[in-house]
């Protein structure tokens, strides 16, 4: 298959829409503040900003490796979406089945969060608020659909929140190939990531928070981060918010997995293609498969799909600045023609690949330790725009010794379980991946309303299910 995106790699598409801005200064000597935040994505730019609305007083200091919004923060899917940042089922079994439900309203309440702050802080992201829908191109992913449906109650969904659509139902919203029907729901927004963590880092830093940028963190100790340039920085409180770039610290190398996630974008369509596959709304689009496409339509009338591709590197390894690799750009430009064979000669601008954190029980973590100043919080898989405002918040509760609703959600305190030597993790990621793969195509040619044997092996395996 040829691939014939004009840029690879470059970070991504919505970084080079930022990337003009002159970088902050690097650390380059010792510092003292009351909070450290060790990388300026989103997590730790959230937390900022909600402790300096809280306590103007407080010397806050953002230690970022690269620059503000360079890892998963500009790179993601642009998806403000109501996702649990894990599965509900092992959350309900630590913290109880009503913890998980008040878990789930927060993050559907954290979506307009999102959107109100942006609002109100002058951030132009090219922010849209039409909702999500996921649509199913055979029986077996109709069925998941309807699982997800109707277990919906026990979890904290309520009437309107998800909404069961026909095969009409679902085309009305896009014209993906092979449409049977699909699962709609009013909680998800559009955003233009970069621009949200560049308008963040901007905003924190008029709140009077230092944010230094080429200053990578080589270990954290108790109520200090070390740099790699020799330089301490001590704080009350050392927060970690590296995601998936959190193995670049030392004694956690095995803490959260890597993830890779690529994406592409094209070039803009005309208004007689968005006519031809019926999407003239800013509501976000997914299929419904195990190795699934999370797409959109940007504010400059392009169509950006990510999703399937390499998931994972040996050793850990992160991607060169965004290059996505040739197989994974291969994956990508398949899944654009498989759902739009009207887009099949249309030209790809821009493809990029990102790394996100995948803790071993799939489960993300806020948690603080008092006697070290030590804390943390990510590990998100694969939801974390809307995540990381509430990690946020949650934070910003903790620190200040607050006890709140959002200290007693079930992530607060999680236990981080490491993954496996190489190698195995290699063997195991990319084992699973493959595995999905395999069940999408079988569910494709079989037509059965059942899910395959291999994807349901392959979430127990995983930890997953």
């Amino acid at each position: 298959m040829s691939v014939t995106a004009e840029i690879n790699g470059e970070v991504s598409y919505w970084f080079s829409q930022v990337a003009t801005r002159p970088a902050r200064a690097p650390l380059d000597r010792d510092l003292s503040v009351d909070v450290a935040l060790v990388g300026a994505g989103y997590t730790n730019l959230w937390i900022a900003y909600y402790l300096k609305q809280a306590r103007p007083d407080l010397e806050i200091a953002i230690l970022e490796r690269e620059v503000a919004g360079f890892g998963a923060s500009s790179r993601n899917g642009g998806w403000i979406s109501y996702g649990l940042p894990g599965q509900h089922s092992r959350y309900a079994k630590a913290h109880g089945v009503q913890a998980v439900r008040d878990f789930q309203r927060e993050l559907f309440a954290t979506i307009g969060e999102i959107v109100d702050v942006a609002a109100r802080e002058g951030i132009e992201a090219d922010i849209a608020h039409e909702g999500e829908v996921a649509i199913a191109r055979n029986p077996a992913q109709l069925a998941r659909l309807r699982e997800e449906y109707e277990g919906g109650s026990q979890w904290g969904f309520g009437p309107g929140d998800l909404v069961m659509l026909d095969r009409d139902g679902a085309n009305e919203h896009a014209r993906l190939s092979n449409a049977v029907g699909g699962l709609w729901s009013p909680h998800c927004a559009r955003v233009q990531p970069a621009l949200l963590a560049s308008g963040l880092a901007d905003t924190v830093e008029r709140m009077g928070v230092r944010i230094y940028e080429h200053t990578a963190v080589s270990e954290i100790v108790p109520h200090t981060a070390l740099t790699e340039r020799g330089n301490r920085v001590s704080a009350e409180y050392v927060v970690r918010g590296t995601e998936g770039y959190t193995n670049s610290l030392k004694g956690h190398s095995r803490d959260w997995l890597p993830k890779l996630s690529s994406m592409l974008v094209t070039e803009p369509l005309t208004p007689e293609q968005h006519r031809e596959i019926g999407w003239d709304t800013n509501v976000m689009v997914r299929d419904a498969g195990h190795f699934f496409s999370y797409i959109h339509r940007t504010a400059d009338d392009r169509i950006a799909l990510g999703g399937p591709g390499v998931p994972y590197l040996w050793g850990s390894g992160w991607d060169d600045r965004g290059s996505t690799l040739p197989a994974s750009e291969q994956a990508l430009v398949r899944a654009l023609h498989t759902l739009f064979p009207m887009l099949k000669d249309h030209p790809i601008a821009h493809t990029w690949t990102g790394i996100l954190g995948i803790p071993r029980n799939w489960s993300a973590t806020v948690t603080l330790d008092r006697a070290s100043g030590m804390a943390v919080a990510g590990g998100y898989v694969g939801d974390g725009v809307t995540s990381t405002n509430l990690a946020g918040r949650t934070m910003r509760d903790l620190i200040l010794r607050e006890d709140t609703q959002l200290t007693r959600m079930p992530w607060v305190g999680g236990q981080i379980r490491k993954w496996e030597p190489e190698p195995l993790r290699w063997i195991a990621l990319r084992g699973m991946y493959g595995v999905y793969n395999l069940a999408d195509r079988l569910e494709d040619r079989s037509g059965s309303a059942k899910t395959s044997i291999l994807a349901r092996a392959a979430n127990v395996i995983a930890g997953r299910s």
